[in-house]
């Protein structure tokens, strides 16, 4: 069975648009802490590092990268982050 990523539920929307390296980080840390094992975190970031910066934050804390992809020509990235269960 295949899941869509139209069929995951965000749980916390954290809009980084216009911010740089690394405050789109610091800010998903901060919403990590606050969030639930499990939730989804949908992240929204126009700088290019996060292209790295987010799933290399990932790996290192154990949550979930679910789903990452560019939007228009802005670019603007979209990343869905899952946090790992306590």
């Amino acid at each position: 069975m295949t899941t869509s990523i139209l069929d995951i539920s965000i749980n916390h929307h954290l809009d980084t648009q216009g911010l740089i390296c690394p405050e789109p980080v610091m800010m998903l840390h901060k919403t990590i802490r606050k969030a639930d094992g499990g939730d989804i975190i949908e992240i929204l970031a126009t700088d290019p590092a996060t292209t790295r910066d987010i799933p290399n934050f990932c790996r290192h804390l154990g949550h979930t990268l679910v789903h990452q992809e560019t939007l228009n020509e802005a670019p603007t990235y979209r990343y869905l982050v899952k946090k790992k269960s306590a």
